[in-house]
């Protein structure tokens, strides 16, 4: 029967990454029950120019919640700026609403990751021309490798809130400002390969789940994300990257993370790429799903419009490198 049950959430995760998502809709996850708070944890240092921070954040598996460490990616683009998925409480779901790729950093539900992402925007760092700066009052960074830096207290946010989702009881109430609606309507690049795989690898190690770790996982970040290296790669000098392969252009077909030729790259909008365990469903919802594993139940798939809308408040804070100071 558990072998079975495996089979399904395989042939269901291989479905969901096949079927094209509108630019106007997304298929997200729905769970029954809120997440785990953030756990304390300090960022390891930037590896090298040109890379970003992603936060780390509970994701929904075949046994319930399990963390995503924190990790640095490369930066797909020039100018590109990542922006952290959230839950969200609607109509009774905890619904999670994936993390993009923009010019700008666009609404992540106020919840507060730490280094840099405090609720509202990003500021632990800046594109400076053809360079990515480094704001090393909330980022930590190699600075034997990286030079680009400066350092900003100002925009450091003391909250030790670190509550994971908006909206509902207990969650956070702040509404999109009119900034970060427009962002929402911008062209959007969905998680590269490598993201995607290094969530993979968070969901296949049982030490990551809630129900194994209760909430203090034991790899809460790590300077590189799991998985295989990734490939693409942004040179931060504005030359040609590692290997003298060239800037790649994000559009739908460079999902793999395979290079081509673009001096600025033309942008098409995309959505996040769905996390397994999902189906999709179109205007006639299917029946909620009433199965459990390990005490938590499977999760629930709609089709949800971006943004949702929600009463305002501070973002939480949950991490120590960056919110105390």
């Amino acid at each position: 029967m558990k072998r079975l049950r495996s089979l399904r959430v395989l042939l269901l995760a291989l479905l969901a990454c096949i079927v094209p998502i509108s630019s106007h809709a997304a298929v997200l996850i729905s769970v029954g029950f809120a997440p785990p708070v953030l756990p304390v944890y300090e960022q390891p240092p930037c590896p090298q120019p040109g890379w970003m921070w992603t936060p780390g954040y509970w994701a929904y598996g075949p046994d319930g919640y399990y963390w995503v460490p924190g990790t640095w990616v490369p930066a797909p683009y020039e100018g590109a700026l990542w922006t952290p998925g959230y839950w969200g409480f609607e109509n009774s779901l905890y619904i999670w609403h994936p993390g993009y790729w923009g010019r700008h950093v666009g609404y992540y539900g106020g919840v507060n990751y730490g280094f840099g992402f405090f609720g509202v925007g990003f500021v632990g760092g800046a594109w400076r021309g053809h360079v990515f700066a480094y704001n090393t009052a909330v980022v930590r960074v190699n600075t034997t490798i990286i030079r680009n830096t400066y350092v900003d207290r100002t925009v450091i946010v003391h909250n030790d809130n670190r509550v994971a989702f908006n909206g509902g009881p207990g969650g956070i109430n702040r509404r999109p400002t009119p900034d970060e609606e427009r962002y929402s309507h911008e062209q959007h690049m969905a998680a590269r390969s490598y993201q995607v795989q290094h969530r993979n690898a968070a969901m296949q190690d049982h030490s990551s789940y809630f129900n194994n770790n209760h909430g203090h996982p034991n790899n809460t970040a790590m300077e590189r994300p799991a998985g295989p290296q990734p490939h693409e790669s942004f040179n931060n000098n504005n030359e040609r990257g590692r290997n003298g392969s060239p800037g790649f252009e994000p559009n739908h077909g460079n999902q793999g993370g395979q290079p081509h030729p673009a001096p600025q790259p033309q942008m098409h909008e995309q959505h996040n790429t769905p996390q397994p365990q999902v189906h999709e469903q179109h205007n006639n919802p299917q029946p909620q799903m009433h199965e459990q594993q390990h005490n938590n139940p499977r999760p629930e798939i709609h089709e949800n419009r971006p943004a949702p809308q929600q009463h305002e408040q501070r973002g939480n804070e949950g991490h120590d490198h960056g919110r105390g100071h």
